[in-house]
């Protein structure tokens, strides 16, 4: 499986990105997917996740209200649209795939990872 993220840039404080990730290699028929993030000097954390139907989404205190995730199976792509965006949002974006039961919010259970997108947020 083949993850590639997309969409990262620089975006002023209360900008939007939308980022991208597309599967290749096997469908994203799996569990779910999620979207971590890494800032520089801190270990990578959730952000968002949603399974396999799209009927359940899963987000950090941090970004609740703020960021959506969303998924098009037809497409093998999923999609994190990040609004109201804070400097502290700043950070190494992550996509990863998840094919077995477990939690969705701890990095352990994904079994996939793309290669990163960078965000960064000015104030």
């Amino acid at each position: 499986v083949q993850l590639v993220e997309s969409g990262g840039g620089l975006v002023q404080a209360g900008g939007s990105l939308r980022l991208s990730c597309v599967a290749s290699g096997r469908t994203i028929s799996s569990d779910g997917m999620g979207w971590f993030r890494q800032a520089p000097g801190k270990e990578r954390e959730f952000v968002s996740a949603i399974n396999w139907s799209g009927t359940n989404t899963y987000y950090s205190d941090s970004v609740k209200g703020r960021f959506t995730i969303s998924r098009n199976n037809a497409k093998n792509t999923v999609y994190l649209r990040m609004s109201s965006l804070k400097p502290e949002d700043t950070a190494t974006y992550y996509c990863g795939a998840k094919y077995y039961r477990g939690t969705f919010d701890y990095r352990g259970n994904y079994d996939y990872w793309g290669q990163g997108t960078q965000v960064t947020v000015s104030s």
